[in-house]
């Protein structure tokens, strides 16, 4: 990252002082060598070539005057580099991609939004909370397979989240799966914390692996794992449609959250289990895991500076020096 800057922008304010000394210089002008009644005898001493030669050794001045001030300010430009020498913690998101995540149970200023719509926004507000740690994504239906690797790259794993959307994973719901592709991922991890958390709207009712077995085999890697129930405690209104006019419609579903199943997941992988039945309590679930989680990031920035004094410094020496010379030779003041 580069910037440019004044070490000393202060000095720039007394570029102000410059016109004024100009104005009153102007208006008082120098006190007079000789005094004398009238312009009428020096007419003959006067030479018209040299009437100029005061105007061009206060521009130098101004100038010299300029100069030293800008160089005075100290104008540099910054390269600046930060290096995360360690993040300390590796998080495998598990978002449930069933069909019935499809209903319209949350409400955001009046308007109904659909659970995994709530799902996407806090999904991406966690990630953008996480600036220094590896995160990846698995979702999962009746299958379960990784949308994102661990990655430092966000803006690729939020490009990921956009792209959420129900029948990715097809049909029924494989919670045992899920964690098994989430613990694949981070049995090689080396982060100081390894963390899995799981959002579903249902119960385990596919895969090969039951969720405990697999919740074991997380505990086995030192793998913690955060559960969270979606949904609202009601019958949930769901899109269907028509199969012979093909509009949409509704109608209502009831909330099948196996809770004592994700309470024994997540007690068994040494984490918590959340119930989000709200879109306020869905984002406040994710703010709660990352304030949980949290860790010491070390960090070492490198600044090189480059200094710009010296192009302002050696013209205002110059001008200075310029200044000098004329008036003691060519442009000298007798009195």
């Amino acid at each position: 990252m580069s910037r440019f800057q004044f070490a000393h922008p202060w000095a720039l304010w007394l570029l102000l002082l410059i016109p004024v000394i100009a104005v009153l210089r102007g208006r008082f002008g120098r006190e007079a060598a000789v005094q004398y009644s009238g312009l009428s005898l020096l007419g003959p001493l006067i030479r018209r070539r040299r009437s100029r030669a005061g105007g061009w050794l206060s521009a130098l001045m101004y100038a010299t005057l300029t100069c030293l001030l800008i160089a005075l300010a100290r104008p540099q430009r910054v390269d600046s580099t930060s290096q995360v020498q360690e993040s300390g913690i590796d998080i495998m998101l598990a978002i449930d991609l069933s069909p019935s995540m499809q209903a319209l149970d949350y409400f955001r200023n009046g308007q109904e939004l659909s659970r995994v719509d709530a799902v996407r926004d806090a999904v991406s507000t966690f990630i953008q909370d996480r600036p220094n740690d590896r995160i990846g994504m698995v979702v999962f239906a009746g299958e379960a397979f990784l949308m994102s690797p661990l990655t430092l790259d966000h803006d690729w794993l939020l490009q990921n989240v956009d792209r959420l959307q129900v029948g990715l994973a097809g049909d029924a719901t494989a919670i045992g799966s899920a964690l098994a592709v989430c613990a694949n991922r981070l049995r090689d991890s080396k982060a100081k914390s390894k963390i899995i958390v799981l959002l579903t709207d249902g119960a385990n009712n596919a895969g090969k692996i039951t969720p405990l077995a697999a919740a074991q085999a997380c505990a086995a890697l030192h793998i913690k794992i955060y559960t969270i129930g979606a949904g609202s405690a009601e019958m949930a209104k769901f899109p269907i449609r028509d199969p012979f006019t093909g509009q949409r419609t509704y109608t209502r579903i009831p909330v099948d959250i196996d809770v004592d199943a994700l309470k024994k997941i997540a007690e068994v992988g040494g984490g918590q289990f959340f119930r989000a039945a709200d879109i306020d309590a869905m984002q406040n679930v994710y703010k709660t895991i990352n304030n949980l989680e949290t860790t010491q990031t070390a960090t070492k920035k490198f600044e090189h500076v480059r200094e710009y004094f010296p192009f302002a410094l050696y013209p205002g020496l110059f001008f200075l020096g310029l200044e000098i010379v004329l008036s003691h030779t060519r442009w000298r003041r007798v009195p």
